[in-house]
């Protein structure tokens, strides 16, 4: 064989590229580095020329990547953004100042990472996983070639054994902890601080929201061992809402650097300012130590600019429709708070489908004291709770509760959508119906793509 056709091309399509990487969701998630670390070795660890901000937490990760993403671009800085999972297409989760990575990138990329992937899949190492490859896809294109001045950077699952850890940070960031992925991080809320306090490196400053006294204890810990500052909301800054209405909230930060009396953001819900108040601590971390420069002008646009989709997202006025990604029990709270808080009506009516380890009945315990139709469907996604199930946990505690009035199940989530609409329009004219969707991301994925585009996405891991 000649030397040309050895190096003949293994993709010369994205969608092609896209199919190989998604095809090794079978070999499911394996935490530890060891995988990442010898891949990366093999390009030259383009990861150590770069400045990243490691964002952990249960919630609140993306929309805290969006704000900072936000700010520092309008502050004028290259940004690669990377995050997980993805709510159209797969390269939404590599994006360099807000767009997608090009296609010929992605399959350039691609074609120097397949080798190496197969030639470790006939290791010992075994094959390495869609996210394995996916957080090398990511090192490879901002490392060698879009060169971002910083990378916002998301951890896919926990913290310590995540493969995103491969990292030194300029700064981390771990939002708050709760009750999610407790099937891989363990049962406790001291277990999940542990596994996410695990990004926090020598000498690195780390932010946090972290509220639990269990919690807080295993931060201030941690970062004492490892010489790292630490920032702890309600220790070392503070926020207070001025007021709060729908797609416009105004509040004063206040933290150990100085004071700002009034910055607005366009994301809904009490816990969208709490996130907002990690990232402007975070820039004040950077501003202070790293010669980062950025105007208030710009932080106070950068904020209001910030946008995040699937998080308390009307996607609809006509009838009210709307998207939230709430699949925890506090990311459920956080959405009854806000329907409380924020939202007016008469009628809500929820469609909701989850994965199987999630902890369903503290979720729907939020939520169905205010429901009055449920429509229980399910993602197109392999891993996924039946919807049989889930409903028998709603009935279980609507026997309870004494709502919601009526629990529909529709396992095809684009009948369910009817069964949602339909429900909403039977309502008389002077009754204002909210309808919501909400639960894992794969179904929120799905619904936003064909509400808004008439497409499914292209969701993944």
């Amino acid at each position: 064989m000649n030397k040309d056709s050895s190096q003949e091309l293994s993709f010369h399509g994205a969608a092609e590229a896209m199919a190989w990487i998604t095809g090794l969701t079978s070999f499911g998630i394996r935490p530890g580095l060891e995988r990442i670390n010898r891949l990366m070795e093999r390009f030259g660890h383009p990861q150590r020329r770069l400045k990243f901000i490691h964002v952990a937490g249960t919630n609140g990760k993306g929309s805290v990547c969006a704000y900072l993403t936000s700010v520092l671009r309008q502050s004028g800085y290259d940004v690669g953004t990377f995050t997980s999972p993805y709510l159209t297409s797969y390269s939404n989760r590599l994006q360099y100042n807000g767009q997608d990575i090009d296609d010929e990138v992605l399959v350039r990329l691609v074609n120097l990472l397949k080798p190496a992937a197969e030639e470790m899949a006939r290791s010992e190492w075994g094959s390495p996983t869609m996210f394995e490859v996916t957080t090398a896809l990511a090192l490879l294109y901002y490392g060698t070639v879009a060169y971002p001045d910083y990378v916002v950077w998301e951890t896919g699952l926990g913290g310590r054994l995540d493969v995103t850890n491969i990292v030194t940070p300029v700064v981390s960031i771990i939002t708050n902890v709760g009750h999610d992925h407790m099937d891989v991080l363990g049962p406790t809320i001291s277990d999940i601080t542990k596994e996410k306090a695990g990004i926090i490196k020598p000498g690195v400053p780390v932010i946090t929201a972290v509220s639990q006294p269990d919690a807080v204890a295993i931060m201030k810990e941690t970062a004492l061992a490892k010489n790292a500052a630490l920032y702890l909301l309600g220790d070392h800054y503070t926020y207070k809402p001025i007021n709060m209405a729908e797609d416009e909230q105004k509040f004063s930060f206040q933290g150990p650097f100085r004071v700002l009396q009034s910055l607005t953001v366009t994301l809904n819900g009490a816990h969208q300012i709490m996130n907002a108040a990690v990232a402007i601590m975070t820039i004040e971390v950077l501003r202070q130590y790293y010669a980062l420069i950025v105007e208030d002008e710009d932080l106070a646009i950068g904020m209001r600019n910030t946008t995040w989709p699937g998080r308390l997202e009307m996607v609809s006025r006509e009838p009210r429709i709307l998207l939230d990604g709430a699949h925890n029990p506090e990311g459920m709270e956080a959405l009854a708070n806000a329907l409380r808080d924020i939202y007016k009506f008469d009628k809500l009516n929820v469609m909701m489908a989850m994965m199987p380890n999630k902890n369903h009945e503290h979720s729907l315990r939020h939520i169905l004291p205010m429901v009055d139709t449920l429509v229980i469907t399910e993602p197109d996604f392999h891993k996924k709770m039946n919807a049989a199930d889930l409903a028998a946990v709603a009935n279980r505690l609507g026997e309870e509760l004494g709502r919601p009035r009526n629990v529909v199940v529709e396992p095809d989530w684009r009948r369910a959508l009817e069964l949602l609409r339909e429900a909403s329009t039977h309502a008389s004219e002077h009754v204002n119906t909210l309808s919501v969707i909400t639960g894992t991301l794969y179904l929120i994925a799905d619904v936003r793509s064909w509400l808004l585009h008439g497409t499914k996405s292209e969701k993944g891991w």
